[in-house]
């Protein structure tokens, strides 16, 4: 087994989060590294195609400080210093990649919802982030309900 000295959990800020960012803490006790956290934002803009004739800035300015308010209180909960808390703008699985390359992340942790069919050919933020990564990526089962 690898021995990890660096890792990045992407979270999305939701409930799901939590089971995430619980094998990134088991995984950071098993070998006493560094864990940082990144909530990556994507734009409006991208997300709507553009075409939408309106300002969305204060929008945009809303959800960036929701988020970071969220990300914080969720890094403090988890022991994450402030200089290990990332948000970032842009398309997370390209974001992801860019920032465990500048922080030296040797694994990076993220949720996975294990869709099928037509979610499945949509493709999904954990499959953008394990094609290309620049290190390892535990993609984490989340969302799923006992029968």
């Amino acid at each position: 087994m690898a021995e990890y000295n660096h890792i990045l959990v992407g979270v999305d800020l939701t409930v799901e989060s939590r089971d995430v960012s619980k094998r990134a803490c088991a995984l950071r006790t098993a070998f006493g590294c560094r864990l940082s956290c990144v909530h990556v934002i994507e734009p409006l803009s991208l997300a709507y195609g553009g075409d939408i004739p309106m300002d969305l800035s204060t929008i945009q300015e809303q959800i960036q400080d929701t988020a970071k308010t969220h990300l914080a209180e969720f890094a403090s909960s988890l022991d994450i210093p402030a200089d290990d808390q990332h948000l970032i703008f842009g398309r997370p699985e390209t974001e992801i990649h860019t920032l465990a390359e500048e922080i030296g992340a040797d694994l990076i942790v993220v949720g996975s919802h294990g869709r099928h069919g037509l979610a499945l050919l949509l493709g999904s933020t954990a499959n953008g982030v394990l094609h290309g990564a620049p290190c390892d990526v535990l993609a984490v089962r989340v969302g799923i309900k006992d029968n």
